[in-house]
């Protein structure tokens, strides 16, 4: 007879809920600080785009293609890293993808070679995704559902604070020692939060921890001990299949998936279209240097910040009082309020930034306009993706690989269009057409989630238990 494995009771202490709040807190603090490595090489290379394409005799459409490359990555990377943690566990995935990550960003300015450049930020891309796939994943390992909004302002605020952090660095390096130590000294960084990380981060995906019990009962006993995700997929070969294409399957099979990642990917693209010209914007319109360029990246750093800390709790508020108003029910639509402040921001934002600049307003109101921007796309994202969460619990890595595809490939188009919008239409317009777009869909998102949420989940949903590697 099959013995099957679970945790001691809901007080288990090596469930990673039960873990110490410490221990857990520094896990989340350093994720959160690994996300950031995977922002800043997003960002990093704004400011120092002119003179990277002076060197390296690079047209425009091909500088923006060696920054937006690295997000091409981002495409790719989670539907390898999401099924690979949910097999053999989060913490060998974090480990080899940062890993990856130092070897190859190190290589990107080696001879300057618009080549290697290109070649090494797509290889680094993919490493640096990491941040990305697993973040919201193993705070969902760590933190129970009425800890969410906090946990994912936590995850998330050092990723945030590299959109300021990485122009910054880069306007500053690129003036006083040159655009290849910006790749070099992320690198470095890198490496200082990969020696952490073997002794802070553990490992946190409860079914592969299941897994190594069943098996160290198995040795210790000799009795048929097994969890109820091995038994659902006995072989190696089943393992791997289910593991590798469930991303891929959960984003053909799920109109929620579906939904979800439009809205993400209109989100993401047009930050990463701000990111990418916001540099341009205070060089054409204000004359500033590189390093003064860099600095106004703080104002979309502090309003995503800000959007984020307040959120977080707001929304953990909200779930609680419809959690006690429904009478100890609990569905993802709960999630769905905090998106209505992003929707409504959002564009606001995009009007106020693009026309202030078009209009030459002092450099302040540009940045007030960014500051908002970047707040309402933060409250909105964090918000969709503690819905996706919620929904899909165990297999939250391959649901945010899924989620993200879309969101990934518009960030890396984006920036390249961006030249030739901004000279047909002009920054007032050109932020305009982005907003109307923007009002077009995402405003009726919340409703059509509140009202319809339930049946879109519906649709697709099939019991699929999670694959693990002993």
């Amino acid at each position: 007879m099959i013995l099957e494995v679970t945790w001691n009771g809901d007080a288990d202490p090596k469930d990673p809920y039960n873990w110490p709040f410490g221990k857990r807190m520094a896990m989340t603090v350093l994720i959160s600080a690994g996300g950031l490595v995977s922002t800043i090489g997003t960002s990093m290379m704004a400011p120092a785009l002119p003179q990277i394409s002076t060197d390296l005799a690079l047209g425009a459409s091909a500088t923006q293609l060696a920054l937006s490359i690295y997000l091409l990555a981002f495409v790719f990377g989670p539907f390898v890293i999401a099924p690979f943690s949910e097999m053999y566990g989060r913490k060998p995935a974090w480990l080899f993808c940062h890993s990856w990550f130092i070897f190859w960003n190190a290589l990107c300015p080696l001879n300057k070679s618009s080549s290697i450049l290109i070649m090494g930020r797509f290889l680094s891309g993919l490493g640096g995704s990491v941040g990305i796939a697993l973040a919201a994943a193993t705070t969902a390992d760590l933190w129970r559902p009425s800890q969410r909004g906090m946990s994912l302002s936590i995850v998330t605020f050092a990723p945030f604070l590299g959109a300021a952090i990485g122009p910054t660095l880069g306007g500053s390096i690129t003036q006083n020692i040159g655009w290849p130590w910006l790749f070099w000294t992320v690198s470095f960084f890198d490496l200082a939060i990969l020696l952490l990380s073997l002794f802070l981060v553990h490992e946190s995906y409860a079914p592969v921890l299941l897994s190594r019990k069943a098996s160290s009962l198995r040795k210790a006993t000799g009795h048929p001990y097994e969890t109820k995700f091995e038994r659902s997929n006995p072989t190696l070969r089943k393992k791997l299949l289910v593991s590798f294409t469930r991303p891929l399957k959960l984003m053909i099979r799920r109109p929620i998936i579906q939904f979800m990642s439009v809205l993400l990917a209109y989100n993401f693209g047009i930050y990463c279209l701000a990111l990418a010209t916001f540099a341009n914007i205070f060089a054409d319109k204000y004359h500033q240097s590189e390093t003064a360029r860099g600095l106004n990246y703080i104002a979309i750093a502090l309003g995503s910040t800000i959007a984020t800390q307040v959120g977080g709790p707001i929304t953990d508020r909200v779930w609680a009082h419809l959690k006690r108003k429904a009478g100890g029910a609990v569905v993802p639509e709960y999630r769905v309020p905090l998106m209505i402040p992003g929707t409504i921001l959002t564009p606001i934002g995009l009007f106020l930034y693009g026309w202030s600049a078009e209009k030459h307003l002092p450099w302040i109101v540009t940045d007030i306009g960014a500051a908002i921007f970047s707040g309402g796309v933060m409250m909105g994202s964090n918000a969709m993706y503690a819905y996706l969460i919620d929904e899909f619990a165990e297999h939250a890595a391959s649901a945010n690989a899924a989620a993200r595809s879309w969101t990934n490939i518009l960030g890396f188009a984006f920036p390249i269009f961006a030249p030739s919008l901004y000279q047909k239409f002009g920054y007032g317009w050109g932020n305009s057409l982005l907003g109307f777009i923007y009002i077009g869909m995402a405003i009726p998102a919340p409703l059509i989630l509140w009202k319809y949420g339930a049946r879109i989940r519906a649709v697709g949903r099939v019991q699929v238990k999670p694959v693990v590697c002993c």
